[in-house]
């Protein structure tokens, strides 16, 4: 009796874990559908802790990236990134890169060191050891989602023609 209340409570907590930690239950955020807030334990390329709404505020778009450093499809898209950062960050568009790696891994602090604190291949705002994909109900990488004034615009692959084509847009406006 006593170990069958240990195996369902081991259970309970089971599920209850798989429900908070997993990704959304209705799957990817969709155009319309309010963003959720973005969070890291560490934060490079802006001074403080940034916000959806500290970001937004004087931009026409924010761009929220989930990726990490092991995906090989992840790092063919930081050039284009960086690219449409220097090429768009004056017309308005924010570029946000989020991945849930530790910053303290050594291979992590490897690619820190590399390719953001070197300069001039990732100077978009980058934070490590987020959740935030999860909110955004991101189950594969790299996924990029086009913020506007608080809503979710465009979701998609980051080397989508569409994505660029509607940054374009965006920032032509």
């Amino acid at each position: 009796m006593a170990r069958t209340k240990v195996v369902v409570g081991l259970a309970a907590l089971g599920v209850a874990a798989f429900l908070l930690f997993s990704p959304r239950a209705e799957g990817l955020v969709k155009a319309g559908e309010k963003a959720p807030e973005i969070s890291a334990t560490t934060w490079f390329n802006v001074k403080g802790t940034p916000t959806l709404a500290s970001l937004s505020k004087g931009a026409k778009a924010v761009v929220v990236e989930f990726w990490a450093t092991w995906c090989p499809p992840c790092r063919r898209s930081i050039p284009h990134l960086n690219a449409l950062h220097k090429e768009l960050k004056d017309k308005g568009i924010r570029i946000v890169g989020l991945s849930d790696e530790d910053p303290n891994n050594p291979k992590v602090k490897s690619f820190i060191e590399s390719m953001i604190k070197a300069g001039g291949k990732m100077d978009y705002i980058v934070g490590f050891g987020s959740d935030t994909g999860r909110l955004y109900g991101v189950r594969g990488i790299p996924t990029a989602a086009i913020v506007v004034n608080g809503k979710i615009d465009w979701i998609g692959h980051p080397l989508d023609p569409r994505f660029e084509a509607r940054l374009k847009e965006i920032a032509g406006k």
